[in-house]
C-alpha cells in the first residue's frame, strides 16, 4: 500500500498531478488507517489541506485518545487559519501522551501568533523541564527567544541544541546561534558559528550576517569576501550594498565601493539612504559635482529627507556657494519644510550677503537649539562682533570656552575685547 502511495506521489511531483491526485483517490477508498495517516500527511504537503483534514477527522473518531491525530489535527487548522480550534484541540493532549511535547511548541508558536508571548514561554518552559534533554525543546526555547529579541536568552538554548546528538532535519541550529551572539555583541562567537553553519548551507541572510559580524570586527578582507558570495548568490539581497560599499571604502577602494553603490541603486532605485552615501563618498573621490547630483536626487524623491538637505547645505556652506544655499533652503521653506539647522545655515548666507538685519534674526530663532554647538558659537560670536553687538558676543565667546576652554585663541580674543 505504501509503495502505492509513493507513486502517485512521484506522479504529482513529476508533473502528472491530476493522475497522480486520482491515484491517490482510489488508495485511499481501501486503505487500512495508517495508510490512510499517510496519504493525509501527503495531501498536506502538497497544500490540499481540507482533504487532509477530512481524513484526520474520520481517523479521530475511531480513535479518540489518539494524541498524534490531535496534533496533526492541530496543524491543519493553523494552515486553515483557525488558530482558536486548534488551541483547543491541542489542550486535549494529555501530559502522558507521545504528542505532548509536539503540542507544547505548537502551542507556544500559537499563542505567540496572538502576542500572548509570556504564555507561550511558559509553555516551551513547562516542556524543558520535562524533558530537559529534548533537543526539539531546547532549540524551541531558543528560537522562541530569537524571534522575540531576547538574543541573550537564546544562547544557552541554542547552544544546548547544536552540541546535542540529535539533529533536527531542515533546521540550521549554528546559524541560528551565530546570529544570536551577533546581535548580543559578541562577535568573535558569532563568527565561529558562523563558518560551520554556511559550511553546511549557503544562506543569504546568515551571509549577510557573516559579512555584518566581520564588519563590526573590522575584518574587512572577511567582510568582502562573505558580501561578494552573497551578491552572487542573490544580486536581489539589497541590504548587502551600502554595507559592502562601507568595507570597501575602508580598505581605500573608493571604485568598489561606489560600484557597489551604484549596483545597489540599480536593484533600489528609491533608496535615499544608497543616494547620500553616495554623496558623500562622492565627496570623498574629489567628485563634488556628481555628490550633488545624488543628493538632488534625494531631495527630488523626499524633500522631507533632513540628512540629504543638510549635506548638501553643508557643502554650499563650507564651499561659499552662498546664492545655491540660500536657493535651497528656499526650496526647502516651499515644501513646509524646517530645521534649525536650516536656519541656521540661512543666517550664515544672508550675513555673507551682507543682509545682517535678516541675519541677526534668524541668528536668534536658534542660539538656543545650539548653545552648546562650538561652531555655532564660534560664528554667531563673530558674527556679533561685525554687527557691532561687542558685549553679547563676549558672552557667546565665554560660552564657547566653557565647551573648548583649551581655545587660546578665544582666551586672547576676549582679553582683547575686554
Amino acid at each position: 500500500m505504501m509503495r502505492k502511495i509513493e507513486e502517485a506521489l512521484e506522479k504529482i511531483e513529476t508533473g502528472k498531478i491530476e493522475e497522480g491526485l486520482a491515484q491517490l483517490l482510489l488508495i485511499e477508498k481501501d486503505a487500512d488507517h495508517q495508510s490512510k495517516y499517510a496519504i493525509a500527511e501527503v495531501y498536506h504537503e502538497l497544500g490540499h489541506v481540507d482533504k487532509a483534514k477530512e481524513i484526520i477527522d474520520e481517523l479521530l473518531m475511531l480513535y479518540p485518545d489518539e494524541g498524534s491525530l490531535y496534533a496533526f489535527a492541530a496543524e491543519l487548522l493553523i494552515d486553515l487559519d483557525q488558530e482558536d480550534e486548534a488551541i483547543e484541540l491541542l489542550l486535549e493532549i494529555k501530559e502522558g501522551d507521545e504528542a505532548f511535547l509536539q503540542a507544547q511548541l505548537l502551542l507556544a508558536d500559537l499563542y505567540q501568533m496572538q502576542s500572548l508571548d509570556e504564555v507561550a514561554e511558559q509553555k516551551l518552559l513547562n516542556a524543558a523541564k520535562k524533558a530537559p534533554n529534548e533537543v526539539i525543546i531546547s532549540y524551541g526555547l531558543g528560537e522562541f527567544y530569537l524571534e522575540r529579541g531576547d538574543y541573550i536568552k537564546s544562547i544557552p538554548y541554542l547552544k544546548k541544541a547544536v552540541h546535542s546528538t540529535e539533529k533536527i532535519p531542515n533546521v540550521h541550529l549554528e546559524l541560528q546561534l551565530a546570529e544570536a551572539y551577533s546581535a548580543s555583541g559578541q562577535f568573535e562567537d558569532a563568527v565561529h558559528y558562523y563558518r560551520i553553519g554556511l559550511e553546511k548551507y549557503q544562506d543569504p541572510h546568515a551571509l549577510f550576517g557573516y559579512g555584518f559580524t566581520a564588519f563590526q570586527l573590522e575584518d574587512m578582507v572577511i567582510a568582502i569576501e562573505q558580501l561578494e558570495k552573497l551578491k552572487e548568490l542573490d544580486p536581489d539581497f539589497s541590504s548587502l550594498y551600502p554595507l559592502l560599499a562601507r568595507a570597501y571604502e575602508a580598505e581605500g577602494r573608493l571604485d568598489d565601493a561606489m560600484e557597489a553603490l551604484e549596483a545597489g541603486l540599480s536593484i533600489d532605485e528609491y533608496n535615499e539612504q544608497l543616494y547620500i552615501q553616495a554623496a558623500k563618498l562622492s565627496f570623498k573621490r574629489q567628485n563634488p559635482d556628481e555628490g550633488e547630483h545624488f543628493l538632488r536626487k534625494v531631495i527630488a524623491l523626499n524633500p522631507s529627507n533632513i540628512e540629504a538637505v543638510q549635506t548638501l547645505a553643508s557643502y554650499f556652506k563650507h564651499n561659499e556657494l552662498y546664492e545655491e544655499l540660500l536657493e535651497l533652503l528656499n526650496h526647502m521653506k516651499e515644501f513646509g519644510e524646517e530645521d534649525p539647522v536650516f536656519t541656521w545655515y540661512e543666517a550664515f548666507g544672508l550675513k555673507e550677503q551682507d543682509h545682517y538685519d535678516e541675519a541677526y534674526k534668524l541668528y536668534q530663532e536658534v542660539e538656543k537649539s545650539f548653545e552648546e554647538d562650538h561652531d555655532f558659537l564660534e560664528e554667531y560670536g563673530y558674527f556679533l562682533l561685525e554687527y557691532g553687538l561687542r558685549d553679547r558676543a563676549k558672552e557667546v565667546f565665554t560660552q564657547l570656552l566653557v565647551i573648548q576652554p583649551e581655545r587660546t585663541d578665544i582666551q586672547e580674543l576676549l582679553q582683547n575685547l575686554d
